[in-house]
């Protein structure tokens, strides 16, 4: 007589999913489409995924802990790896006068503009209001599929502004259900007051150790661009916050290039950003590091960038690409529905290669292995599309397809009707 085999007891089911997308293939174009998909969760981990067989052969399970995913789609959760996340405010007034082209428009509102308006408002701003606003956007993606966020300073400039800022994101992290990931990002502007050589001094010898102190911070970031640091100030900022423990991470190449890809790849950080001036030998100095690329299409089609780029390119370069939001009241979305959207359209991303981007490749810009991804083992960050096709992600223009969002292992949203 053969021995029987103890089943597993777990705590939810998704069933009869039309497509499950496990995003564990090799290349950008391999999905890994599993139809007819099952998937058990134990605790905050997925404990298996395959047929309806073999989920029932391995696991036990009861019908209140069944999720009927029938002729809809179930996608890892989003890792959104650029945000901006905590900031006073909106720059609503400025956008509106830019749209038309007319610079009298903007003149007229006798208004601070750009950055400077939010380091204003978000220095004054206290930190229990700063919290209430971003938690609302964080909410808001939830409900859209982001399950981890990065969360960057940036819009204090001051030691006391820029740690306050870090500190509301350490609150959003215990109080709300995402994972908010935090970067220090001191180097995001050159204060007023000060000389750049002396607010580089600051950065490091100031502001650095004292993120690191209270452990606010998981990167260190800076803005390597004309008109902000060189790659040789960027350095001495990113190896400080390697010494203090913090991980390199770099914005480069939007407006110029100044050799902050070429120092991303020497140094193997763990991201660089924006990247509309990148030139092919550092593309391929990058893919070589596997220094994963974060693109941020919405951010230039809000600012209506003058060098959107293809990055059909550096894809077919073999780097490693991320696509994330860059919600800021620069690029004020909250959708990475949309960014894929944009993705697909404007940079020539397959529908495959967007998807993939916005679940593992964010987790990869985040220094992350255990999401992004459907897989035995791994966090159980799920996300439901009621739409019989994944296909439909960058079809359905301005729509929110997530029905049900999984962080963890626990239902967060529940959208059905």
């Amino acid at each position: 007589m053969s021995e029987t085999k103890v089943k597993t007891k777990v705590d939810l089911v998704i069933a009869h999913a039309a497509e499950a997308l496990t995003c564990v293939g090799e290349t950008m174009e391999d999905i890994g489409v599993i139809t007819n998909a099952w998937i058990a969760i134990k605790n905050n981990k997925i404990a298996g995924v395959g047929s309806e067989e073999e989920i029932k052969r391995h696991f036990e399970f009861d019908s209140n802990s069944l999720i009927d995913a029938s002729d809809k789609v179930v996608v890892p959760g989003f890792v959104d790896s650029h945000t901006h996340l905590v900031f006073h405010g909106t720059r609503v007034e400025e956008y509106a006068a830019k749209l038309t082209g007319k610079p009298e428009k903007l003149e007229k509102l006798a208004i601070t503009t750009g950055p400077n308006r939010t380091i204003e408002l978000t220095r004054n701003t206290p930190a229990e209001e700063l919290f209430h606003q971003s938690k609302k956007r964080m909410l808001t993606m939830l409900e859209q599929g982001i399950t981890t966020v990065e969360s960057k300073s940036g819009y204090g400039l001051t030691t006391d502004s820029e740690i306050k800022i870090l500190e509301v994101s350490r609150r959003l992290q215990k109080e709300t259900p995402l994972d908010v990931i935090n970067t220090f990002l001191g180097a995001h502007g050159i204060p007023e007051n000060m000389t750049k050589e002396e607010y580089v001094d600051v950065i490091v010898n100031e502001m650095i150790p004292k993120v690191a102190e209270r452990k606010l911070a998981e990167f260190c970031d800076v803005w390597c661009d004309d008109g902000y640091f060189t790659a040789e100030e960027s350095e001495r900022i990113l190896r400080a916050g390697l010494k203090n423990g913090m991980k390199p991470k770099i914005h480069a190449d939007a407006y110029s290039y100044i050799g902050g890809s070429d120092l991303a790849a020497e140094m193997k950080m763990v991201s660089i950003d924006h990247l509309n001036y990148t030139p092919i030998e550092a593309m391929e100095k990058l893919a070589e590091a596997k220094v994963t690329a974060v693109l941020m299409p919405a951010l230039d089609f809000a600012v209506g960038h003058k060098r959107p780029f293809d990055a059909r390119q550096m894809l077919d370069l073999g780097v490693e690409v991320a696509l994330a939001t860059d919600l800021c009241p620069a690029s004020y979305t909250q959708s990475m529905q949309f960014v894929i959207q944009l993705a697909c359209r404007l940079y020539k991303f397959s529908v495959e290669e967007a998807i993939k981007a916005a679940t593992v490749g964010g987790a990869r810009a985040l220094d992350l292995d255990d999401r992004g991804v459907i897989q035995e083992g791994k966090l159980a960050d799920l996300q439901i599309w009621d739409v019989p096709s994944y296909k439909h992600v960058a079809y359905e223009l301005g729509v929110n397809i997530v029905e049900t969002v999984i962080k963890s292992g626990e239902i967060v949203v529940n959208r059905k009707a």
